[in-house]
């Protein structure tokens, strides 16, 4: 993983930039990306603040990624059940073993959130306690999107988040980033007090919408004051928001 560097919200500038920057999966999730974009994506991750926390990528890239950031310290990641929650159990537990196969340190499995909406609990448990048992028995970590945008309901985002942390996610994480609502601070508050309550060393991942350096103060702020000083890490925070990698490096 990245360096960790720490975070204090009382003094901005450079220091901040570099945690910041620690903390960044680098995204790349449109439609018709080529070989040579991703590999622009992978030397967008050693950056002069230091290496970014992962990139991101469609599932047909992770061999490419993996390959490309061999020496780097910053992990390969990619998303299954992307982005609707919608795929067969079956189809999104071949798509995981495969990448994980093929170099991914991290998946990022969207929860089946409308399903979920609906009541059906127990299914959303199964998925994400077969894809976690996957990922950590090769030694990579999961990421769960519970799509909070689309559950709303304060209720709901509390008992997604409840539901992925009792069944092996790594990290919660706010949204796909193609949602109509995606990250929130309202959301992230909930999200942060699962975990905290949980008593477990799992992260948070605000996805989506945030693109300049004062929403990300306000997501770091609001997780030192729940989670505390500590989990502000590459290894209990993320930002899946690549519009912030620019707004950092312009700011120094």
């Amino acid at each position: 993983m990245p360096p960790q560097f720490p975070f204090n919200a009382q003094t901005p500038g450079k220091a901040d930039a570099r945690t910041i920057v620690s903390l960044i999966d680098l995204t790349s999730l449109r439609d018709g990306e080529t070989e040579t974009e991703i590999r622009d994506l992978c030397a967008r991750s050693a950056t002069p603040l230091g290496p970014l926390a992962a990139v991101c990528v469609w599932p047909k890239w992770v061999s490419l990624c993996a390959h490309a950031l061999r020496e780097s310290p910053t992990a390969v990641a990619t998303v299954v059940n992307f982005p609707h929650g919608r795929f067969p159990a079956a189809a999104v537990l071949e798509e995981t073993l495969t990448a994980l196969g093929q170099g991914a340190d991290e998946i990022d499995l969207v929860l089946p959130y409308a399903d979920f909406r609906r009541g059906k609990t127990a299914e959303a448990e199964q998925l994400v306690s077969d894809v976690a048992e996957c990922c950590h028995a090769v030694g990579a970590h999961l990421k769960v999107i519970i799509e909070s945008g689309e559950l709303r309901d304060p209720r709901l985002i509390r008992q997604a988040s409840d539901l992925c942390l009792a069944n092996g996610a790594d990290f919660i994480k706010t949204s796909t980033g193609k949602a109509f609502i995606n990250a929130t601070p309202e959301a992230a508050a909930i999200m942060l007090q699962a975990i905290a309550d949980s008593g477990q060393p799992a992260g948070f991942k605000a996805a989506g919408g945030i693109g300049s350096l004062a929403q990300a103060q306000t997501y770091l702020q609001l997780a030192e004051s729940i989670l505390g000083p500590q989990a502000i890490t590459p290894a209990r925070f993320r930002f899946g928001a690549s519009s912030l990698l620019d707004a950092v490096c312009l700011s120094c």
